[in-house]
């Protein structure tokens, strides 16, 4: 049986307030784990180049001017 498995088991002998408060506790736990948890940090230009292929044999003005007609209906 996993550790886990084992936990889940205690929990569910528990009176429904201790469950509870077993929650709470637990959540308690992860939010500083997390908060302890630095996010990396990242820059605009890590995306430079993504989705290029979308456009591939796109001539820009010609895009432009459907894009323009199409907002005068």
């Amino acid at each position: 049986m996993s550790n886990y498995q084992e936990v889940l088991l205690q929990a569910q002998s528990l009176t429904p307030e201790e469950q509870i408060r077993l929650i709470e506790d637990l959540s308690s736990l992860i939010r500083q784990q997390v908060t302890m948890t630095p996010n990396p940090k990242h820059s605009i230009l890590e995306l430079r180049g993504l989705g290029k292929e979308i456009w591939n044999g796109v001539d820009a003005q010609e895009y432009l001017n459907q894009e323009r007609d199409s907002w005068n209906g």
